[in-house]
């Protein structure tokens, strides 16, 4: 409750907003609402408390002038713009009335048009890169399960190619494949009066589907999903994509909408570079969704060819191993010796781009081994400078 705070402490163009999203909500009860003064529509949506302004009407409704009713809490919303090197170039706080912030927050986010997603005809339109609702839910998400004890702000940063709001506070459920698989309303909540005045006036869902709807959304888009990180304890940060990441998995999501959500998600994790569990790559693998050797992998060749993408999936795939072993012999048998750097340049820029210089360095060792192992080549000179040279076989010394 907020005992100093009154009918007057409230924005009357939130009041106003909160009957249009009341009645949305509410069809049936429309009529009645629209006859009903402030005082009992705002007991009726849950905002009031026996007819006493309470810090969640303060909160979702109040004047900006009216934060100071909650102090010790802090109510705000920072959105803050950077570029690609996370230098700060603009900035601006929101306060009360919270019902409003999430459009006007849009009205900064930059918004762009993505055309001709990815390449070629088959996707030829226009589509932004955000979806309004995924971001508003996102906002609305952190209002509703901030924990306003620790006077902490919301933080909404826009960089060229995502968007980023963070919330104070534990993620109750734990993980966001639980919430996605139970698909139900949480057993808890952090602020429930407040969570439950939201849902009143249709910013929340509390029937579970929020979350799994950004990811839906997400999807149908054709769009990277949502990421949440939750490894900063008391800290819930969710990022949504502006951008496509993997211009495959793009084009799967496109031509596969049989797909289930499940393995949408670990298909996302893959184009993201993100370790998948043994189990998960084999539901993927048995699906004919990714190929590789675990744990690099990359979208299958079926869904590379038809994203026109044959040519930059043989360079992450890479060649079978005997192509590989071949070239090594035919240059030791034509140039040999040959320095390992020698090996090196023509086998570095053949590997798959997916390896990091390190793993390919460790390839080609590998290969030079195998092959000394089956004594087709023999080592010349130290450990730390060595040559190689064709080891001569007895019907090559007796043709000579």
């Amino acid at each position: 409750m907020s005992e100093a705070a009154s009918l007057d402490d409230l924005d009357p163009e939130a009041v106003a907003k909160a009957r249009e999203q009341f009645a949305v909500k509410h069809p049936g009860q429309a009529s009645d609402a629209a006859r009903w003064d402030d005082r009992t529509f705002l007991n009726k949506a849950r905002v009031l408390k026996q007819g006493a302004v309470t810090n969640t009407a303060i909160l979702l409704l109040g004047r900006p002038e009216s934060a100071a009713l909650l102090s010790p809490a802090v109510a705000k919303i920072s959105w803050i713009l950077k570029d690609g090197a996370n230098r700060e170039l603009d900035y601006e706080h929101f306060g009360p009335p919270f019902l409003l912030a999430g459009d006007r927050l849009l009205g900064r986010i930059r918004n762009l048009i993505v055309r001709a997603l990815p390449s070629g005809t088959l996707f030829p339109q226009e589509i932004t890169q955000y979806d309004p609702w995924v971001i508003r839910e996102a906002l609305h998400n952190a209002i509703a399960h901030q924990d306003y004890r620790r006077h902490g702000r919301i933080v909404v940063v826009e960089f060229p190619d995502r968007v980023l709001v963070t919330n104070v506070g534990d993620f109750l459920p734990g993980d966001v494949e639980t919430v996605i698989r139970q698909d139900a309303p949480q057993a808890i909540y952090r602020n429930p009066f407040l969570a439950d005045a939201m849902v009143e006036l249709n910013l929340i869902d509390t029937q579970g589907g929020g979350i799994k709807r950004m990811f839906e959304t997400q999807r149908r888009r054709s769009f990277p999903l949502p990421d949440y990180d939750l490894s900063d304890p008391g800290h819930v940060a969710v990022g949504v994509a502006g951008r496509i990441v993997d211009e495959r998995y793009t084009r799967l999501l496109m031509e596969r909408t049989d797909l289930d959500l499940a393995l949408v998600m670990l298909l996302d994790r893959v184009q993201k570079g993100q370790r998948i569990g043994r189990d998960e790559h084999r539901r993927l693998k048995s699906a004919g969704l990714v190929e590789g050797r675990y744990p690099n992998l990359i979208v299958a060749a079926a869904v590379a060819k038809a994203a026109g993408e044959a040519g930059r999936h043989i360079r992450e795939r890479g060649f079978e191993k005997q192509y590989y072993l071949d070239l090594i012999l035919a240059l030791v048998e034509k140039h040999g010796p040959v320095k390992r750097a020698d090996v090196d340049q023509l086998l570095l820029s053949k590997l798959p781009d997916r390896l990091t210089r390190e793993q390919r360095l460790r390839k080609v060792n590998n290969l030079l081994q195998e092959l000394r192992r089956a004594d087709k080549i023999s080592r010349l000179g130290t450990r730390a400078r060595p040559e190689w040279v064709a080891t001569r076989t007895d019907s090559s010394e007796g043709s000579s």
